[in-house]
C-alpha cells in the first residue's frame, strides 16, 4: 500500500469513528453538531479524498 492510499484509509477510518461517536450522542440524546456544520465538514473531507485519488492516478 503507498503512503497516500495508507492516507486516505486513514482519513476514512477517522471519518467513521467520529461518525459513529456522533450517532452514539444522538442516539442518548446528547447535543451534536447542526447539520450545516456536519455537511461542510463532511464536504471537506470528500474533497480531501476525491483529491488524493486524482493525485494516485
Amino acid at each position: 500500500m503507498d503512503i497516500e492510499a495508507f492516507t486516505r484509509r486513514e482519513k476514512m477510518l477517522k471519518l467513521r469513528e467520529e461518525l459513529l461517536a456522533v450517532e452514539e450522542d444522538r442516539l442518548a440524546g446528547r447535543a451534536g453538531t447542526m447539520p450545516d456544520e456536519l455537511d461542510n465538514y463532511l464536504e471537506s473531507i470528500i474533497v480531501e479524498v476525491e483529491h488524493g485519488k486524482e493525485a494516485s492516478v
